[in-house]
């Protein structure tokens, strides 16, 4: 248990010091320090790769799964960019939310910082018992299967209707059980208005992003046990995806419009872990051929989206 104790504590570390040193004066992320911070980030994943292979290399963690260390780092590295990829989903909603709820640029840090943390609470607890009902159930990995696919079809065929949080049901029960204010005052998430205790915007924001991110859980814990069943693993590259999704919303949310085609690729990343899981009792996929599936997909959306040229962007130009 100790390794996690030590993980976990790292992780609260590391966010302490993003709040309280780096962030303590709230501020605008400028594209720039959006770009830095993404790539400490990134660094600091792919060097924990490192770390799988030393734990898993000198026994210091269990290893219910059998795991070599190449195949535990291939399998986290995997695990990580599946995460990473599927977060990009995530950005376009908490873009809308932002913009829906009227959340001011300089404020926004500070409600993905309280919702990344509740996100870890949450991932937590869906990994674990993910982890628990394949070991214990091994027809669940099908179920999985089915859903991935059936997610990579909801995708792949689009939603006429856009997302708009202030008409979702999160919002309307909220404003049932508590006061809200249109006021928003500083970076609070609670004011007194009249001798009565409201939730600002920020505060609705927070909720609306948090329980969206527990509905994307539902896609993304699936798909890395797709990969691996080991919790730690699992639950590791889990985390250290979602620590930096905060300066990749910063870093990308201003250029949506450039990643077009990045769902495709989305689609094809989730529909090959949904195949690969329905599989799984009858083909072993080696770790490399999901990871070239993974990185292959990425890379062609965004070289995709950079070279392709928007039709539909330009005859509105031309207009």
């Amino acid at each position: 248990m100790w390794v996690w104790i030590i993980f976990i504590a790292c992780v609260i570390v590391f966010l302490a010091v993003d709040l309280g040193v780096f962030n303590k004066k709230d501020h605008v992320i400028k594209s720039k320090e959006a770009g830095i911070w993404t790539a400490i980030w990134v660094t600091i994943a792919l060097a924990f790769s490192g770390v799988i292979y030393w734990l898993f290399s000198s026994g210091l963690t269990e290893n219910p799964t059998g795991l070599t260390p190449n195949d535990a780092v291939l399998k986290y590295i995997t695990g990580y960019l599946i995460e990473l990829s599927l977060s990009i989903d995530n950005v376009f909603v908490i873009a809308v939310i932002f913009t829906s709820f009227k959340i001011p640029a300089i404020y926004q840090h500070r409600v993905l910082f309280w919702g990344i943390l509740g996100a870890i609470v949450f991932r937590a607890l869906m990994i674990l018992f993910g982890v628990a009902l394949i070991t214990k159930f091994e027809w669940i990995i099908y179920v999985f299967g089915v859903f991935l696919l059936f997610t990579a079809y909801k995708m792949l065929k689009g939603d006429e209707n856009a997302f708009n949080p202030q008409n979702s049901f999160v919002f309307k029960q909220l404003k049932k059980i508590y006061p809200i204010t249109t006021t928003i005052q500083g970076h609070d998430f609670f004011i007194r208005k009249k001798g009565v205790l409201a939730a600002t915007p920020l505060f609705v924001a927070l909720v609306v992003i948090e329980l969206t991110d527990i509905l994307f859980a539902l896609d993304s814990i699936p798909a890395i046990l797709a990969i691996t069943a080991d919790p730690f693993i699992v639950f590791s590259s889990n985390i250290l995806a979602i620590l930096g999704l905060r300066s990749m919303y910063f870093l990308i949310s201003r250029m949506l419009q450039k990643f077009r085609y990045i769902n495709y690729s989305l689609v094809v990343i989730l529909a090959f872990v949904g195949v690969k899981m329905l599989l799984a009792h009858h083909i072993k996929f080696p770790e490399w051929v999901s990871l070239s599936v993974i990185s292959i997909a990425l890379l062609t959306g965004v070289l995709a989206s950079l070279f392709i040229t928007d039709k539909t962007a330009d005859e509105t130009k031309e207009k």
